[in-house]
């Protein structure tokens, strides 16, 4: 049976990026409003990533902003897209989360990562001595404590014990598909910045799945770019905020997110439009009709069984509208 965009649960994941010009306690702000506009329109999840050292990102610390906005809506799933578990102590995350759990049950996942999500030098600042090669046995030694504490327990997660917290793995390589599976956990691709290995991976994920006792089936989320507006000619231009901080990425110049311009000729390079769209590959940007095509066209191509999405425009008016105008489609069905 097809699946249809109308059926596919649909997420948020933010990064908390600002404007050229705006300010921190502005971003959060923003964060809140859209979370709580995501809520109204029906969205499952809204995940908050881990970035440091970024100019132009706010989502350092990434669990304090999940408080936040757990309690700023009332509903939405809130989580971590991901808690990059090198930079911490997995018991540290495991209280953390516990205490939201806690505090807003039924309401908290925890999506994992073994990328630093900075620079090497920052990387080594948050790291001290730790890497990301022992992330399988870090990812065990945190889930074990949501596990039911046992008598005579040296090390319990308090809180944190006994509670059912979703873990997922998320990732953009094939590791992170075998881990996945081998495990029996919700796997997330990262495919809104590293689309090149999607399609292998959930082939991969799919095929070396085993049932656990907390999923018995495989479980897919795809990340998506997109720019939903209500012309083609509007979502194309707002969408050249997020060309150019690719481009920036690309040139080691990192900003914070630049108004969109007219065109990006003359603003790159040859080899560099091949890079932002390689990079780029998945993104939908158009009014209504096209980005709901856009959209299908991914479910049918990756059969996933959920979509988060990612969109980020110099304008905060603008980004609600695109969620509102994705919101509407998915509802429209069929």
């Amino acid at each position: 049976m097809k699946k249809r965009l109308s059926a596919t649960p649909l997420s948020l994941l933010d990064l908390v990026t600002y404007p050229e010009g705006g300010t921190l306690a502005e971003a959060f702000q923003a964060s809140r409003d859209l979370a709580r506009h995501a809520e109204r329109h029906g969205f499952k999840r809204y995940w908050v990533a881990e970035h440091h050292n970024l100019e132009g990102i706010a989502s350092s610390a990434t669990v304090v902003l999940m408080g936040y906005i757990a309690a700023n809506t009332a509903k939405i799933r809130v989580g971590s897209g991901g808690i990059m578990l090198p930079n911490h102590a997995p018991l540290v995350v495991a209280e953390q989360i516990g205490t939201l759990e806690s505090i807003y049950p039924g309401r908290i996942d925890l999506g994992l990562g073994r990328a630093p999500g900075t620079d090497p030098l920052t990387m080594r600042a948050l790291r001290r001595h730790s890497t990301g090669a022992d992330f399988d046995a870090n990812v065990a030694e945190l889930a074990s404590y949501f596990a039911p504490a046992a008598p005579g327990q040296a090390v319990r997660a308090i809180p944190g014990a006994g509670l059912d917290v979703p873990i997922w793995i998320l990732g953009s390589s094939l590791y992170s598909a075998h881990l996945a599976a081998h495990i029996g956990r919700p796997y997330a691709f990262a495919s809104h910045f590293a689309p090149g290995d999607l399609l292998e991976a959930l082939a991969v994920y799919r095929a070396e799945f085993k049932p656990s006792k907390v999923l018995q089936e495989p479980l897919v989320m795809v990340g998506v770019p997109v720019v939903a507006a209500d012309t083609d000619e509007r979502a194309e231009h707002l969408a050249t905020s997020m060309y150019l901080r690719s481009l920036s990425i690309l040139r080691g110049q990192r900003s914070a997110l630049l108004p969109p311009v007219d065109s990006m000729e003359g603003r790159w390079m040859p080899g560099e439009r091949l890079a932002v769209a390689e990079r780029m590959a998945l993104m939908v940007v158009g009014g209504p009709a096209r980005v709901a095509a856009g959209l299908q066209g991914i479910i049918d191509a990756t059969q996933a069984d959920e979509l988060i999405l990612v969109s980020e425009t110099w304008d905060r008016a603008a980004r609600l509208r695109s969620y509102e105008i994705i919101a509407s489609l998915a509802a429209a069905g069929p």
